[in-house]
């Protein structure tokens, strides 16, 4: 299967919407290189700001951008934005509800190599706990590219989580992106897997080996972590025998957390979540390795 580079395809994607819109810019915190924006930077020079390490200012200055009516992408690593930058995003960006669109790339274990200190497992859960947001987690570039379009022509605060690395391609080119709606990525009668980001890509992998021992699993792409529609849910479990939720983030206050909430005194189903436990990253040689450390 292909596998494609969501960072790229963000960088790529911002560029192509600066062209549309000349009110877009770029604000990036010395990270541009590894978060792609510098694609945007070497097609818009005179709309591109490099804060340097200052996310908290980043963030300020990005408010103070949208509400002079640009429409800023920032971009850091997504344990920075929302590490560094949260007290910015909660009262510069949300509370004002000021049109600006966060990018927190290398999220989750992917940025394997550079351990605890760089894994964001909580950046996601943190932010969508702010009023305002809304937070979405691609599953490949192509919908990453059909993301970024869709922040730009939404008016309003805005997470998205990047991956670091290269995913394989599960969204067909024609299927339109809308934020909020969940897509099956595979059809099934047994089970329900609500996956998002990466988790999508192992959960296709779990459906294929439960298909051979007689179990049919229905996989849902789950890209809006924010917000989420409990009619779509129970849409989804019509007829199922039980749910998983599967997310390369930590389980306190994630995707699963959430879904339990929605379907609270809904359904009476066995429910399983596969997150990260209680815990930070570490390093490892591989994705794929840090993978199976933690049993996603």
């Amino acid at each position: 299967m292909e596998k494609l580079s969501l960072r790229k395809a963000y960088g790529e994607a911002l560029v192509e919407e600066g062209r549309k819109n000349a009110n877009i810019v770029a604000l990036e915190a010395d990270l541009g290189k590894s978060t792609m924006s510098v694609l945007f930077k070497e097609a818009f020079p005179d709309r591109y700001f490099e804060m340097g390490i200052a996310e908290q200012n980043m963030t300020s200055t990005a408010a103070g951008l949208a509400l002079a009516g640009k429409v800023p992408f920032i971009s850091t690593f997504a344990v920075f934005a929302a590490g560094r930058a949260y007290d910015q995003i909660r009262c510069s960006v949300a509370i004002p509800r000021a049109n600006v669109k966060i990018c927190g790339s290398s999220c989750g274990l992917s940025d394997f190599g550079d351990g605890k200190t760089h894994q964001s497992i909580e950046d996601g859960n943190i932010i969508k706990a702010i009023p305002h947001m809304i937070v979405l987690n691609p599953v490949d570039a192509v919908e990453t590219r059909q993301m970024v379009a869709a922040l730009a022509a939404y008016t309003g605060p805005a997470y998205i989580r990047i991956n670091r690395n290269e995913l394989p391609v599960y969204t067909p080119k024609d299927l339109p992106f809308e934020i909020g709606k969940m897509k099956t990525v595979r059809k099934g009668g047994d089970i329900a897997i609500f996956a998002t980001g990466a988790m999508v890509w192992k959960s296709m992998e779990a459906a294929e080996i439960l298909a051979k021992e007689g179990v049919s699993v229905e996989v849902i792409n789950v890209s809006t972590l924010k917000p989420l529609r409990r009619e779509e849910l129970l849409a989804h479990l019509d007829g199922k025998k039980g749910i998983i939720t599967a997310e390369e983030a930590t389980r306190i206050g994630g995707l699963g957390s959430a879904i339990a909430e929605l379907l609270f005194g809904q359904v009476c189903l066995p429910f399983r979540q596969i997150a990260i436990d209680d815990s930070f990253g570490t390093s490892a040689h591989s994705y794929e390795e840090l993978l199976r450390e933690y049993g996603l």
